[in-house]
């Protein structure tokens, strides 16, 4: 899983003081509604798409100003990816309970408005200025505030939607576009930091989020105000509830490690990557982005087999087997060359795509439908405090091994991590199952 996990990498699936079935029987339903007639859902995944893809422009154009205009070290460019997913690892655990307290729609809402405004004043200081690093941490940092709160919100309100039977055909189809925003956006931020240099291409994420908060405006569906507990729950226990919610369950740690572990693993590639491209590959910035856009052709790919996957596989077993199976391409990205040799560093991330939303589609869908409502906002925070909170010190990891020993060192030991990292699932009572019990 990596960092865009949008919604991406992103957690594990829970489970509160259960027993784990010996044997799977899943249940029979009838086949679920068409999401493509779901008008509000539409909306939700049309706009979170054009964010997507305004967020992937962002993720290449950021270190690009920052290696290529600021001359920013190594070190230097690794802090952006750090400060970006620090507040994951700080505040991930209170923004579960204040989540769980309020109506989450208009949460999200604001929190868009609020990152349109952040990623604006980077062009807006290129116009009148200039842009420095200093703006540039700032920047990441606050954004990386709001998005905690936006992603805790945003998988709690899934389910405010849908039914059920339609989280795995939604994660699926988000997780899809998720990954062609990764198609679409280093392309196009290739292009913008080309034609136009790189503080303006990020006025097009600042538009995205525009375009996010506009969707979420036309949304109908009422959410329910959630309800007072009838007893006085303290900030700290109510934060502890969603956490034992996480740890308790012999499955869930098991996926939590993993994931987390896989974070950890692929932060650290993503704080030299960029580095490694373009001074040891000496790719240009259109070729750059054309890596990023192929390799997101697994991303999408994985969105739209995950369900027939699960089926075929099993819902339980496609957990491990999706971490497994391809990772061992992984170790393709740290033999690129210079010249058509950059195409195996595409290959390696086209499988850690695909295994991401493969992955992710079958872990989310789970945690979702087994979680009580009122729980949603700390059961996420909590799973996102762990597995993203490993991010940055995975960044830091990079920044300072790439000082020391090299950036293409650093990217064959972030290779080797992801790949070992689904052993944590495949040694778990997953692989007795085939399919996730029926709770």
């Amino acid at each position: 899983m990596t960092q865009r996990d949008a919604d991406g990498v992103d957690e594990a699936g829970p489970v509160l003081e259960t027993r784990v079935a010996e044997a799977a029987v899943p249940a029979q339903r009838g086949k679920p509604a068409s999401l493509w007639r779901h008008r509000d859902f539409m909306l939700l995944w049309s706009g979170q798409t054009v964010s997507d893809v305004g967020s992937a422009v962002t993720m290449l154009a950021l270190p690009l100003l920052a290696v290529s205009v600021l001359k920013a070290s190594t070190f230097q460019v690794s802090l952006i990816s750090i400060l970006t997913s620090l507040a994951f690892l700080l505040i991930s655990l209170p923004a579960g309970v204040i989540v769980d307290q309020v109506r989450k729609h208009g949460l999200m809402m604001w929190c868009d408005v609020a990152r349109m405004v952040l990623l604006g004043s980077i062009p807006l200081a290129g116009w009148l200025w200039h842009v420095t690093l200093w703006q540039i941490y700032l920047v990441a940092t606050l954004a990386g505030v709001l998005s905690v709160f936006f992603d805790v919100s945003y998988q709690s309100y899934v389910p405010v939607l849908l039914d059920g039977e339609q989280l795995v055909d939604a994660n699926g189809k988000l997780g899809a576009t998720n990954s062609f925003a990764g198609l679409v956006g280093p392309s196009v931020g290739g292009a913008l930091v080309g034609f136009i240099g790189a503080a303006k291409a990020i006025a097009a994420d600042a538009g995205s989020f525009a375009a996010s908060a506009i969707s979420l405006l036309l949304i109908r569906t009422h959410e329910p105000k959630p309800e007072k507990r009838a007893e006085h729950v303290t900030f700290r226990a109510a934060m502890n509830e969603g956490l034992a919610f996480v740890v308790k369950h012999p499955i869930l740690r098991k996926i939590v490690a993993c994931t987390g572990t896989s974070n950890f693993f692929s932060s650290t590639v993503g704080a030299v990557d960029v580095v490694f491209l373009v001074r040891v590959l000496h790719a240009s910035p259109s070729v750059i982005g054309a890596l990023f856009s192929l390799a997101a052709i697994g991303g999408v790919i994985g969105g739209l087999t995950a369900g027939l996957l699960g089926r075929w596989i099993g819902s339980a077993r496609i957990i491990w087997v999706s971490v497994l199976v391809p990772s061992p391409l992984f170790l393709l990205m740290p033999l690129a060359r210079p010249g058509w040799g950059v195409l195996l560093f595409a290959v390696g991330l086209f499988a850690q795509f695909f295994l991401a939303v493969v992955y992710n589609t079958a872990q989310v869908s789970y945690r979702q439908r087994i979680c009580p409502p009122q729980l949603l906002g700390r059961m996420n925070a909590s799973v996102r405090w762990i597995v993203w909170g490993t991010m940055p010190l995975g960044a830091l990891f990079g920044g300072a091994l790439g000082t020391w020993i090299g950036v293409r060192e650093t990217i064959a030991i972030g290779a080797v991590g992801g790949m070992l990292s689904g052993l944590w699932v495949f040694f778990s009572p997953l692989r007795q199952l085939r399919d996730v019990p029926a709770e």
